[in-house]
């Protein structure tokens, strides 16, 4: 027993793991000093916002743990359950969900609450790779990406009613996995003119999405822009090394919510520049591992896997950063590892279980 243990962490791809950790560890740090104002006002406990995504990630990095020990090739076969699933949850959402902040993209499981577009994202990537490993030759042409997208359409429909940020993120994933697995390259003008007319609709069928971008050409004349003004203030005021770990100005009510979409503003204002691009080189070389993880995956099912989940933590770091800046209009998307949210926590690492597997299985053979 002791010799297989030993051999199975010989196989774990070491870098990834670590790279990993680091992320937990920083997340959990950053999570703690932008959120002890508002525990503190709302719960009159400042470590209470810490407490709980430390429940989650320790609940997340069990998962990590089972997830990485079992053949992903028994999750690849779940695919097609866990896309219908997901479809079910969010659907259920729409009808009992609990709404925050204006938002009903939360379901309540007793004293818990669960988030099903995390789940969807998971369920999507693995989907699409069962689906696009079974046609195995037949990648090819303008007719294998209209019927992998139209696949797609429900669960899109079902989210981005209500959570336009995670539509988009599934979209993006289905794009790159299509690009990925299909060696022509004209085809994609047409997917992503149509991708492009599809948020146009969905921008366009409610009146709050026009305002968004209306904010955010002009933030400074909306109430509503309030969020995006002191995000840009907490950045421009931490300069190289910033203000110091814990010292942050704009997160005592100016920066509202701080511990969740806009907390790379804070990390940027108590760890300056020198701190910004210390967790963006992080993000950068855990998408390196996921590359290599997936170019020497064993097949193609595992190769898909690593790109959809290197495509989801690529796609939602770029666009929180993004938002974060005022680069582009603000949708609501969390920093993957480092916002506040059990249930992304859970899920994100599960995929990371996920990747490791690929890798693991990689070296077995």
């Amino acid at each position: 027993m002791a010799r297989k243990r030993a051999t199975d962490l010989s196989k774990t791809d070491m870098t990834m793991l670590v790279l990993i950790v680091l992320l937990v560890i920083f997340g959990l740090a950053v999570l703690f000093s932008s959120s002890e104002y508002n525990g503190r006002v709302r719960f009159g406990d400042s470590a209470c916002y810490f407490k709980k995504q430390l429940f989650a990630t320790a609940l997340g990095m069990g998962v990590m743990y089972m997830v990485s020990s079992i053949d992903y090739h028994f999750f690849l076969r779940l695919g097609p359950v866990a896309y219908l699933i997901s479809m079910f949850l969010s659907g259920a959402v729409l009808f009992v969900g609990q709404e925050i902040n204006g938002s009903k993209r939360w379901l309540n499981l007793g004293p818990l609450s669960f988030q099903p577009s995390e789940f969807a994202k998971v369920a999507v990537i693995l989907f699409l790779a069962w689906q696009i490993e079974r046609t195995k030759k037949a990648t090819r042409g303008f007719g294998f990406m209209c019927r992998t997208i139209l696949t797609l359409l429900p669960i899109i429909g079902l989210v981005g009613s209500n959570n336009l940020s995670t539509a988009i993120i599934i979209l993006g994933i289905g794009g790159i996995l299509i690009f990925v697995s299909n060696p022509g390259y004209l085809e994609f003008i047409g997917l992503g003119s149509a991708g492009a007319g599809f948020i146009a609709v969905f921008l366009a069928a409610e009146s709050y999405r026009l305002e968004r971008l209306a904010i955010w050409r002009n933030p400074e004349k909306y109430e509503k822009g309030f969020q995006t003004i002191q995000g840009l203030y907490a950045i421009g005021s931490g300069g190289i090394f910033g203000r110091g770990f814990g010292n942050s100005l704009q997160k005592l009510g100016f920066v509202p919510e701080a511990q969740n979409d806009m907390i790379f503003s804070i990390i940027c204002e108590e760890m300056g520049a020198a701190g910004a691009i210390f967790l963006i080189f992080l993000f950068v070389m855990l998408l390196w591992r996921l590359g290599v993880a997936a170019m020497h995956a064993k097949d193609l099912a595992g190769a898909l896997i690593c790109c959809g989940i290197m495509g989801h933590l690529a796609l939602q770091v770029i666009l929180n950063i993004a938002v974060v800046t005022n680069t582009i209009p603000n949708t609501g998307i969390t920093l993957p590892f480092i916002s506040y949210g059990g249930t992304s926590a859970v899920f994100l690492l599960g995929e990371m279980g996920l990747a490791m597997n690929v890798g693991k299985c990689d070296r077995i053979n």
